[in-house]
């Protein structure tokens, strides 16, 4: 064999052993660049020593596995180790090691828990829940640390007695006072001689003449008393009897004319000059306003027809109608305050006068009649009017919690009582009615809205006043979440952690 063919065989074989060694160093690098298992944690032990918890979506969906598995498109899932865990965990988790955790739950509220930290399909950690937590209280309390109630704006209140009243408020309408009215209808016929009472809405006053009339009837009781006085002179008649006075025919055709409402003057006038008149008057019995006119000058008229109609407007009545469920605030004679339209940033004052006895079935109010003063006149029947009166709803010692305390489901009411140390139970309260402070310690509290605690709460407890839906929000998931410890824990002891596939639905 030649010296330049043994030089080409030892080339050769250097060459393969140069491929070889380059293989290995690539294979090694390609290794520590993608194999999960060659990642090294500070602080923890060898690859092959490291605890595998399960094995997680490659995409970041809510699916574990105990083993190792591939998802539909082939990928590998994902190896979650226990000291990755550790270093990984919320601020929370790493800060409170020391606290024992029962179960995480789900941070979006639904009743999903896990033994172990995960994440949901968004990417947000689950909430851990630890057993001081669970501890020493109902399923239902809610506890909440310092900056959560800050960021919450909670706001409490002391439970406390005192007497409220309620402001009932009514639409009303101003009407004449029906016992003020009158009618002048005469009570013989005749036919309207004069007539200086014509218009509507004339002011007239009492013993004022509305018309005068001229009536056969009338000058027939006027010959009548004259022919009995010349009767009773001549014969000289006495009225006087054994048995006492009788009433002589004069006298008695002189009452017949004031029983037709002939005024007194005429009467006298007729007694003393003894001459027939052919027209005598018809006065108004009472001061008013003119609401109707039927008269007619030179017109003839019936016994009993209606020519005038007053009304003395110097009284007025305001019909309201209130809600059925407000009548057992109502009382006669309670003081009411009006408002109308025609006097912006004025008031009236009236009394409750009468409730009617009937309800309206359309409308489920019943009528409540109003008295008001109305000598200036200013007030006119129909006008619209607001009222507004004053009710106590409770004595000084009725419990009393605002009204913005109160949960009303419906069903029942809830308020949210304050344990301290942030903590917070709901408890169910039978309440009654509701109304404003009468007066209070502080000014700033007067008028405030309030409701009467019939049961459930004692003076001095302390209620939250805000951001109480919220705390109750999660004192009803704490409740669903109580319900899912023991399943939860079960779980942790006797199956792989994260092997409910799917969860988080």
């Amino acid at each position: 064999m030649s010296k330049e063919h043994n030089i080409t065989m030892w080339r050769l074989l250097g060459l393969l052993l140069l491929g070889a060694l380059l293989g290995s160093v690539g294979m090694w690098g390609w290794q520590s660049l993608w194999a999960p298992a060659a990642t090294v944690i500070p602080g923890a032990g060898k690859p092959d020593e490291r605890q595998i918890l399960y094995y997680r979506n490659p995409m970041g969906l809510a699916d574990t596995s105990a083993t190792p598995k591939k998802d539909e498109m082939g990928m590998p899932y994902i190896p979650v180790y226990a000291d990755e865990v550790a270093t990984t965990g919320s601020a929370s988790v790493a800060s409170d090691h020391e606290r024992r955790v029962l179960y995480y739950r789900n941070p979006m509220g639904l009743a999903d828990t896990s033994p172990v930290p995960k994440k949901d399909e968004m990417g947000m950690p689950y909430i851990p829940v630890y057993a001081e937590e669970e501890t020493a209280v109902s399923p239902s309390t809610v506890t909440v640390s310092p900056d959560r109630i800050q960021s919450l704006g909670v706001t409490t209140e002391l439970v406390r007695r005192g007497a409220l009243q309620r402001t009932l408020r009514a639409v009303g309408q101003l009407a004449v006072d029906e016992r003020r009215k009158r009618t002048i209808a005469p009570k013989f016929g005749g036919w309207i001689e004069r007539l200086p009472v014509n218009t509507t809405g004339q002011m007239v006053a009492a013993g004022e003449t509305l018309l005068e009339v001229y009536s056969p009837e009338l000058i027939a009781a006027q010959q009548e008393y004259l022919l009995a006085r010349e009767s009773q002179t001549r014969l000289q008649l006495e009225p006087a009897l054994a048995g006492g006075k009788r009433m002589s025919l004069s006298d008695g055709a002189l009452q017949r004319l004031r029983f037709w409402d002939i005024p007194e003057a005429d009467v006298q006038r007729l007694a003393r000059h003894g001459e027939v008149r052919r027209t005598l008057s018809l006065t108004a019995p009472a001061s008013g306003v003119v609401l109707t006119n039927n008269a007619v000058h030179g017109m003839r008229f019936e016994a009993g027809q209606a020519l005038f109609e007053l009304a003395d407007l110097s009284h007025l009545w305001l019909l309201a109608d209130l809600f059925e469920q407000d009548l057992r605030l109502v009382q006669v004679g309670q003081a009411v305050t009006i408002r109308v339209a025609a006097y912006p940033g004025e008031t009236f004052k009236g009394r409750v006068a009468f409730i009617y006895p009937t309800l309206n079935a359309q409308t489920r109010t019943v009528p409540v009649r109003i008295e008001l003063n109305n000598q200036a006149g200013r007030l006119k029947p129909a006008m619209y009017g607001e009222v507004q009166l004053q009710a106590m709803v409770a004595s000084a010692d009725a419990l009393s919690v605002p009204e913005s305390a109160l949960i009303d489901s419906g069903t029942r009411q809830v308020v949210l009582v304050s344990q301290g140390k942030g903590r917070f139970v709901p408890r169910e309260v039978e309440v009654g009615g509701h109304g404003e402070s009468v007066s209070s310690e502080s000014n700033e509290s007067a008028g405030e809205r309030r409701v009467v605690v019939l049961r459930g709460l004692q003076a001095g407890e302390s209620v939250v006043t805000r951001a109480n839906f919220l705390l109750d929000s999660e004192s009803n998931l704490k409740a669903a979440f109580a319900g899912l410890v023991p399943a939860a824990v079960s779980a942790a002891q006797t199956t792989v952690p994260g092997s409910h596939s799917g969860g988080g639905h």
